[in-house]
Formats: C-alpha cells, structure tokens, sequence
C-alpha cells in the first residue's frame, strides 16, 4: 500500500530523531510492501527563520494532503529568552491544532521490564504501571482570551469549555477505555472552578451511556500525587488542556526517560504524531538525543493507518534494543550509542526478524 506522510522535523534535535523514525518506517516498508512517501514541511523556529511564520500555510497544506504527520519537537532558545518575541516556535503548534482540528493528545505510559531501575520511583511502585492520558487539546486556558493591562502591571489568562467540546474528548477517552482495562478517571477541579463544573456535569450525564466501565473522578491535586504514589492504579484518565499539559508530563517520568514516550495528536483532519519531549536544543547536532519515543510514535502512526502488525514489529524491536543495551546516554552512561546507530540499529533488526 502506498501512503502520503507528512515529515515536520521542527528545531532542534528534531531532525536526528525523525530521521531515525523514517529508517525504521523505511524497514517496515520494505519488509511490508508498503511504501511511504514523505514530503518536508517547516514549522517551529525554522520556520519563522525562513518564512516568518512558524506554521505556514504551505505546512498546513501538505498536512491537509497526508495519510499522517511525523513530527519532531519545536523550540529555539532566541526565543525562549526573548520575552518581548511576537512570534514565537509554540504558536506554530497551537496553529497546527487548531487548523487540523486535533482536539485529542494521546500520551500511552509504559515501563520497560529492562528499565525498571532508572525511573525516579521505587520499582515496586512503577512495574506493570501501564496507562493512557487523554489530554483535551483545543480549548481551556491556552487558547482562551488573554491579555495585559495598559500600564503592563495586570494581566489575565481566561479559561473557556462548551460542553460539545467536554464531551468530545470524554466519548473519545470511554473508547480507549472500553479497548484497555474498562475504568476511566475524570480529573477536574470541580470544587473550584467553573469549567471544572461544567466538566463533571458533563461527564456524570455521560456515565450512564457506558455501565461497563468503571468512572471514578478526581481532583487534579489528588490525581497529581496518586499517579506518583500509586501509578499502577490508573487505566485511562482524561483531563482539560492545562491539566493534561502537566500531569502527562508528571506521569512520563515514571519510565525514567522523557526519550522513550510517544503520543498522538487526533481530531478531525489528519493526526500528527511526535514524542512527547521538546527540541532539547542543547544536544542539537550532537548525535547524542534518544530517537526511541519518536520510534513509538511512528508505531502509532502505523496503528492509525490499521497496519497493526507492522506497529507491534516496530515496538518489538524497541523492546530488543532495550534488552540488548542499544541505548543513547540518557538511559546508559557506560556504553551509550549514537542518536543514528540506534536508529540503524532497529531498522536492521526489523529487516532480520
């Protein structure tokens, strides 16, 4: 089969690890007979570099045109300590979800039997931990109004939900539950604020639809410290923009590497897949940066286009460079491989397995 793919390898190490996921794709291809075409987008600082849009419109264009988007990470740090910027890498992501419609962040949390040891938490507490964040990804606080007063010393940030857009994200989030382990938490907070409200309203009318699933609710505050304290007890939780912004990020340490989680971004237009880290422009050009949750991240692209057992094969190898050691030095310090030779590396395992 042939697929039309859309290559945005954003700043920073963005381009090394992309390219290690398209080596792996390229192996599946062949070994599959599929073929995927790819086709350049700028985006992110390099963008605005070159075109002085982050997300220009001939980006959008080949997303629009495309089976699926593999993208690296944004971010510059001429940016980032610039606080006077007026255009900025990070639009560029929110323009690209608005205008894709990717309403839906999809963040799967698994331990590596091999890895157990590096995660920050007790081994006992995060073996078999194994959950999904589904973060709401258009609305709330991020894309609400916002704005500073005229002498500079007051500013605000307003939090906004319809309930057509609650109950998007949680039908969405009831069908991943219904796939995985049938219990879904609700994180809100409800005994504060509005949108909270209107969030638990929401989804207490829907829990009626779905009696073989188990809906709890939680407090964000009390969901933050229970995912430390007992990871394993989540399925799938489900959240507003904001909330999931930092809890998915709080959830991805229990592995023990940001460089080993993958995510979707899924809505109405194409869906866009990355690895949940930034641009990490400190190791740019350094060969150095962990290609592996781009790699899964490309197994999912491949589970969104029903190629479901080229995606188990590409995690398969994941598992096997994990075990044989074949790791970047965040994971080990005493024989650390290249960003590439990773890559090589489960490319050639895939053509011999």
């Amino acid at each position: 089969m042939v697929f039309k793919i859309a290559k945005l390898p954003g700043d920073g190490i963005g381009p090394e690890i992309v390219d290690q996921a398209v080596k792996v794709m390229d192996a599946i291809a062949a070994k599959y007979q599929h073929q995927f075409n790819y086709e350049f987008g700028l985006v992110g600082a390099t963008a605005i570099d070159k075109v002085g849009n982050p997300y220009p419109k001939e980006t959008h264009e080949i997303c629009m045109n495309s089976d699926a988007v593999l993208f690296g990470a944004i971010g510059d740090p001429k940016y980032d300590n610039d606080p006077k910027a007026k255009v900025r890498p990070e639009q560029g992501l929110l323009a690209m979800r608005k205008a894709l419609g990717l309403y839906a962040n999809i963040r799967p949390v698994t331990t590596f039997a091999s890895l157990l040891d590096k995660s920050p938490l007790r081994k006992d507490i995060v073996e078999g931990a194994d959950l999904v964040v589904v973060r709401e990804l258009t609305g709330g606080i991020y894309f609400g109004e916002k704005g500073r007063s005229e002498d500079q010393k007051k500013a605000f940030d307003t939090c906004t939900y319809t309930t057509e857009e609650i109950e998007r994200i949680i039908k969405l989030a009831y069908e991943y539950a219904a796939k995985r382990n049938k219990r879904l938490t609700i994180v809100d907070k409800a005994n504060v604020l509005a949108t909270s409200r209107l969030w638990r309203e929401t989804a207490q009318k829907m829990e009626a639809d779905y009696k073989d699933i188990t809906t709890d609710y939680m407090f964000v505050d009390n969901a933050a410290m229970q995912l430390i304290q007992w990871p394993k007890k989540f399925d799938v939780m489900v959240t507003e923009n904001m909330f999931g912004d930092i809890l998915s990020d709080e959830a991805s340490v229990i592995t023990g590497s940001l460089g080993l989680l993958p995510s979707a971004s899924v809505g109405i237009h194409t869906s866009v897949f990355e690895p949940i880290h930034g641009s990490y422009p400190q190791a740019a050009g350094k060969n150095i940066a962990n290609p592996v949750a781009t790699v899964l991240s490309a197994a999912m692209l491949l589970e969104s286009l029903n190629l479901m057992d080229e995606a188990k094969k590409v995690r398969d190898a994941v598992d096997a460079s994990l075990a044989a050691g074949v790791v970047t030095e965040d994971i080990s310090k005493e024989k650390a491989y290249k960003t590439s030779e990773v890559g090589d590396w489960l490319a050639d395992w895939i053509k011999k397995n």
